[in-house]
């Protein structure tokens, strides 16, 4: 029986990480037969195919333009992008890089009723990009009850919804999958957010919802798939284009204290269940709930080396066109060479993830939406930067400085922490995020959990694209020993890792 005084997200992080002396007894031989399906197929609806429109017109019919957008927006977001022969069975690569290519994640739209799309539900169909028109009917007045009447609603006329399928990735990694399922969630969030910018939609997070209610909404059977993030589309090309502000990004679920010990391979279903929203919140709570993205810098280490990070925007091109092509040509290195990158490059990184007011000029968000970036803290452990002494680095985003931690070549320690993975130890920096979960769940409550992951899937996206912009490798990790990563790297106690994300030169060309 778990502590009385433990929530039950730490319960559930402290029974899914990794030990050293117990890693071996979690490599279980996967039968490949029964791997589950990444894509879910709909047999009855009205089908609308998208891949017409995915090459500009000649026509200037505004109707061809939205559809347009529409295509590539959902391509950009979590389309194809390759087809890899494997033991017979295809594997499809997508946009949005998940652990595993094991794709979780589900894309759904949901349209008020507009000019091209009668009211009534979508399902996203990568296979065929192409939208099917499963439920035709009103649904918009559930929806904005699910959501508690989210003011980005009001003037908007089509959301994307995510959901996951749990046994896509608990088919491989077990009760620690329900991470993995909100760091590729994460990837996905980011991907919508630029392609937002590329095509003229504003996208509005909402992770605050009646979980219940969705599920009911898309019909789901919620012990196998789930609600994840609702996202509403404010399209910025029509007449009634403002964007709405509004703080119900993340809302908090009860805390989970009195709860009986889970046996494992069954953990990750009782803890969604347990980071749901079911009671509706009262007027006040709703008014309470206001992230604070631009809040002070954590931690500022005294007379430790400070390095300022500021410098010039990367340039996405005319009309963002280099996004979009990196978009679509993104790839997660498997090995780096072990070469050195330059501190000008690891600026360059920082500067697209963490400082997007710096790029309102090339027409991108200044203000993205995340669920509560003061939550999260960056750590980058350098092992081969030219201008940069060897060691571990607490990266501020307000002051835009490094602040050196450790002085020390950790190449041999990442080799370890990461599994034994080669990225670790040939990578030229490793980026650490983290967060004290403790403080998340008292503001969030088990809920929190989700909101974390999402950020740092979401942050990891953009260190992604902006990696491959310049030409460098990058590799996500999920998988890693989560205690030795403080002990090694002298990270406070109460700091969780999340994720990591490996950077360096890649061996072999995209």
């Amino acid at each position: 029986m778990p502590d009385s005084n433990t929530s039950f997200a730490s319960y559930y992080h402290e029974q899914t990480k990794y030990h050293p002396e117990t890693i071996a007894s979690k490599n279980k031989v996967l039968d490949w037969g029964s791997q589950p399906s990444v894509f879910k197929e709909y047999k009855i609806g009205t089908i609308y195919d998208l891949q017409p429109f995915l090459t500009a017109s000649l026509t200037e019919d505004p109707d061809t333009r939205a559809w347009e957008r529409l295509s590539r927006l959902l391509a950009c977001s979590y389309g194809l992008t390759a087809k890899i022969p494997s033991m017979g069975k295809p594997i499809y690569l997508r946009t949005a890089p998940s652990a595993g290519g094991l794709y979780p994640a589900e894309v759904y739209l949901i349209s008020r009723g507009t000019k091209l799309l009668p009211s009534g539900l979508y399902s996203y169909q990568p296979l065929t990009h192409s939208l099917i028109h499963f439920w035709a009917s009103e649904v918009w007045t559930k929806l904005k009850e699910a959501c508690f009447n989210h003011l980005a609603l009001k003037n908007t006329s089509l959301v994307l919804v995510t959901t996951a399928i749990f046994n896509r990735s608990a088919w491989r990694y077990e009760d620690r999958a329900y991470r993995r399922i909100f760091l590729d969630t994460g990837h996905l969030l980011g991907n919508i957010e630029l392609a937002g910018a590329l095509y003229g939609y504003h996208p509005h997070l909402i992770g605050g919802f009646r979980d219940q209610a969705m599920n009911d909404l898309l019909y789901l059977d919620a012990d196998q798939e789930s609600v994840m993030t609702v996202i509403p589309l404010t399209d910025l090309q029509t007449a009634n284009s403002a964007i709405v502000e509004s703080p119900l990004t993340a809302l908090p679920s009860p805390i989970g204290r009195d709860f009986p010990s889970v046996r494992a391979g069954e953990l990750l279903k009782a803890f969604h269940h347990a980071t749901e929203i079911q009671e509706p919140l009262s007027k006040d709570l709703l008014r309470s709930q206001v992230t604070h993205q631009g809040a002070e810098d954590k931690y500022n280490f005294p007379f430790c080396l400070k390095i300022s990070t500021q410098t010039s925007p990367i340039n996405w091109g005319n009309n963002l066109a280099e996004l979009e092509k990196t978009i679509l040509r993104r790839r997660s290195t498997r090995a780096y060479t072990g070469e050195f990158l330059t501190l000008d490059e690891l600026k360059a990184l920082l500067s697209f993830t963490y400082q997007s007011q710096d790029y309102e000029t090339q027409n991108l968000d200044s203000s993205p939406d995340y669920f509560d970036l003061s939550l999260i803290q960056t750590f980058i452990a350098v092992s081969g930067v030219t201008g940069l002494e060897e060691g571990c680095y607490y990266y501020a985003p307000q002051a835009q400085e490094l602040r050196q931690i450790r002085f020390k070549n950790f190449r041999s320690e990442l080799h370890y922490l990461c599994l034994g993975q080669d990225l670790g130890r040939d990578a030229g920096a490793v980026i650490f995020h983290t967060a004290d979960l403790q403080q998340a769940v008292q503001k969030y409550g088990d809920r929190a959990y989700r909101y974390l992951h999402l950020d740092a899937g979401h942050l990891g996206q953009r260190l992604n694209l902006a990696a491959m912009q310049l030409g460098l490798g990058v590799s996500g990790i999920g998988g890693f020993f989560d205690d030795q990563v403080n002990e090694v790297l002298g990270i406070p106690e109460d700091e969780a890792a999340l994720y990591i994300t490996t950077l360096g030169r890649p061996r072999f060309l995209f």
